[in-house]
């Protein structure tokens, strides 16, 4: 008997923990439709060299996928910037001078242990997650 006791206490603090407004739950089951389909980059070979040199470097302590942390997120800058060959130099040399103003007044510190070659793949990864 206890155990069906504390079997319909834990019910009831997990429905009551997630448990919500119909509002609440129409905006989560809107919230996927909303947005487009997201293509399969894992077999594209600027993203797959890209993601591996951001994973070794100390990037994602100033900057996440999707969200502003120190630095813009990774698609807030995929959204600014055109993939033309101009702005990946342009970037890529941000990624090794560092930088300032762009995206606020915290300054981007540079990275010239990273190749200009490892700088552009970073960056053509970036552009990717428009």
């Amino acid at each position: 008997m206890k155990k069906y006791l504390v079997l319909f206490a834990i019910t009831g603090l997990v429905a009551a923990a997630c448990g919500g407004s119909e509002e609440k739950k129409e905006e989560k089951a809107a919230e996927p439709a909303a947005a487009a389909p997201v293509a399969d980059l894992s077999s594209n070979p600027d993203y797959t060299k890209g993601l591996e040199l951001v994973g070794k470097s100390d990037c994602l302590t100033c900057h996440k996928v999707n969200d502003k942390l120190i630095g813009p997120s990774y698609k807030d800058v995929a959204n600014k910037y055109e993939a033309t060959e101009e702005n990946i130099s342009m970037l890529a040399g941000k990624i090794i001078k560092g930088g300032k103003g762009v995206w606020g007044e915290v300054p981007m510190t540079p990275h010239p242990q990273i190749s200009e070659e490892d700088a552009k793949a970073m960056v053509k990864y970036v552009l990717l997650l428009k």
